[in-house]
């Protein structure tokens, strides 16, 4: 995913099997038997073996891993306090308890080396960043390959933007080329389509796409999802639309007067840290500049945690979830 506080506090991969010219990677001919992939991330080609000392930043990174079945693989994660209660929640609870937590903040290069990973698969922002020492390129130094998440590609290497929900299923096919497991990312891709296909045919036809708006945080000014953020996908899936998607941005600040004339339908609260999704929604409902939009005067809220609202496989309970409202709401 490509945040910052949570994300605003906002890879090169292995394949064992043939792959086709659309998944951007091949096995390169080395001449050993464990071979090197050659893989594009980002617009970049990079190769390099299978890890065997992974890393993970970020509940994003870390549940498409553990949905492949990679946890008894992984070298261990880090994730944010803030985050906890997604942790919580998550389908994938007992391999958090099971695989080893490497920091309660944000991914360092100290951490990584520390644990003498050999790759490390995070978002391009909050957790690789020039400014904090920790790019693909400086871990490459050192002797330690990565993965960007396609989410985050906007920002980074070629800066060429994948739809948010094709860049979660983008990251499992390519996980399970690197680790092994294409089978299971197959199985685990087609599920998630089938689940969206399904929504989809439930859309009402001839009813406008409702306006909605996320909400993350922020009280001078909203923190929220822009066109290329994992929520505009949810929003879509679901039936909706983002009001800010045509801000070429992942998750980003704007201004309430933006919010205001956007005139959101519905208002997406994304839950986690310490304030809670009812103190946001009261916050939202308060806010002199929306006082008249729909979603404050129609009560129209919807609350996601915030493993559902990154980059990953809970974006289609999400959109499930968020789909369900709409249709309550003849949407």
């Amino acid at each position: 995913m490509t945040r910052t506080p949570r994300r605003h506090l906002v890879a090169t991969l292995a394949v064992v099997g043939a792959l086709t010219a659309g998944c951007g990677a091949t096995v390169a001919d080395t001449g050993r038997p464990s071979a090197d992939v050659s893989v594009t991330d980002c617009g970049e080609q990079l190769s390099y073996p299978t890890p065997k000392q992974p890393v993970a930043y970020d509940v994003s990174a870390i549940e498409k891993m553990f949905s492949l079945g990679l946890a008894d693989r992984m070298r261990g994660y880090v994730v944010n306090a803030l985050f906890d209660g997604s942790i919580d929640s998550s389908p994938w609870a007992a391999d958090y308890r099971k695989v080893p937590r490497l920091g309660t903040g944000r991914i360092s290069k100290e951490i990584v080396v520390d644990a003498k990973a050999d790759w490390v698969m995070s978002y391009w922002g909050g957790g690789f960043s020039e400014e904090r020492g920790i790019t693909p390129a400086l871990l490459k130094q050192i002797g330690i390959n990565s993965y960007v998440q396609t989410e985050s590609c906007f920002g980074y290497g070629d800066r060429k933007p994948v739809a948010p929900m094709d860049s979660v299923f983008l990251d499992l096919e390519n996980l399970g080329r690197i680790f092994g497991v294409e089978q299971k990312a197959t199985e685990v891709v087609s599920g998630l389509k089938a689940r969206l296909d399904k929504l989809k045919a439930g859309i009402p036809r001839g009813t406008t796409p409702a306006r909605v708006l996320v909400y993350d945080s922020g009280q001078d000014a909203p923190y929220t999802a822009g066109k290329y953020a994992s929520p505009t996908g949810v929003i879509e899936a679901a039936g909706g639309r983002n009001v800010l998607d045509g801000v070429e941005n992942g998750w980003t600040t704007v201004g309430w007067e933006t919010v205001a004339a956007a005139n959101p339908e519905v208002v997406v609260v994304i839950d986690y840290g310490n304030e809670s999704a009812g103190d946001k929604e009261a916050f939202v409902k308060a806010h002199p500049a929306l006082k008249g939009v729909p979603a404050v005067t129609q009560d129209h809220f919807v609350v996601l945690n915030y493993g559902e609202a990154v980059s990953g496989p809970r974006n289609v309970d999400a959109a499930e979830k968020l789909g369900a409202y709409l249709r309550s709401i003849g949407k």
